[in-house]
């Protein structure tokens, strides 16, 4: 393939690539040259870069990696940590084994999953990581979204409430919003067959050292299960997020 039909993100992964590699920094002409691309294009790329900091120029109009690689290095290892934290120690709760317990994060008004505890049973229903499904359907995503303000809500949702997956699930945002409010009581929400007839999901929220929720875990059952084992998962799965959060810093007000 030739230089002049790489698409655009292409180009500029290779600009950043080429930055990232050269021991010294480098001017546009010389990445021009180096990657064989038309300085035009290489000029309306790297002035987009700038205005995203994404890189630097120096006084001597050569480029720098710049500072707004470390928000993306941060969230990623923000990210990765979580998952991470959540293998390691969920171990320590036999009573959590039993079940499927999934980890997701919230992501423009839908869960995404990240990683997942098969319970010995199956439940019918797959929790492969990168799943993506509408938050306010899941336990996960109610546990997050109730750490929002509901103007913050319904300018996710500016295009519309997602339509239900089954006849259980809310549809409108009062709805929404009395299930919220219960989670402020009790820091556990649920998904009574939202997602999937006869499957119930207890969850909550990871928050960061800063105090936001950027993850939530969810332990699913079968109906009839969920009834006898509600109060002692809910309590140990609450025990669960909060050390996870002191792992990352959280300082729980007294």
């Amino acid at each position: 393939m030739s230089s002049t039909a790489v698409p655009a993100l292409d180009k500029t992964f290779q600009i950043l690539d080429l930055i990232t590699d050269s021991a010294q920094p480098l001017t546009a002409a010389h990445i021009a040259k180096e990657l064989g691309l038309p300085r035009s294009s290489t000029h309306n790329i790297l002035q987009s870069l700038l205005s995203k900091h994404v890189i630097y120029k120096d006084a001597d109009s050569r480029f720098h990696l710049g500072s707004y690689l470390m928000y993306w290095a941060g969230k990623y290892e923000q990210q990765q940590g979580v998952i991470q934290l959540f293998k390691d120690l969920i171990v320590q709760y036999p009573v959590l084994l039993q079940h499927t317990v999934t980890l997701s994060k919230l992501d423009l008004g839908e869960v995404v999953f990240l990683a997942c505890h098969e319970a010995p049973a199956p439940l019918g229903f797959t929790f492969r990581a990168g799943v993506r499904v509408p938050a306010v359907f899941s336990a996960t995503g109610k546990a997050m979204l109730s750490t929002f303000s509901m103007d913050n809500i319904k300018s996710i949702y500016a295009t519309g409430f997602p339509a239900p997956i089954t006849q259980h699930g809310v549809d409108n945002f009062d709805d929404l919003a009395n299930e919220l409010s219960a989670i402020h009581e009790s820091r556990i929400s649920l998904d009574d067959g939202q997602l999937r007839d006869g499957m119930y999901c207890l969850g909550t929220y990871i928050r960061n050292a800063s105090g936001v929720a950027i993850a939530g875990m969810a332990v699913s059952f079968l109906q009839g299960e969920y009834e006898i084992r509600r109060e002692e998962v809910s309590a140990v799965l609450i025990e669960l997020a909060e050390q996870i959060e002191q792992r990352l810093g959280f300082i729980a007000a007294h």
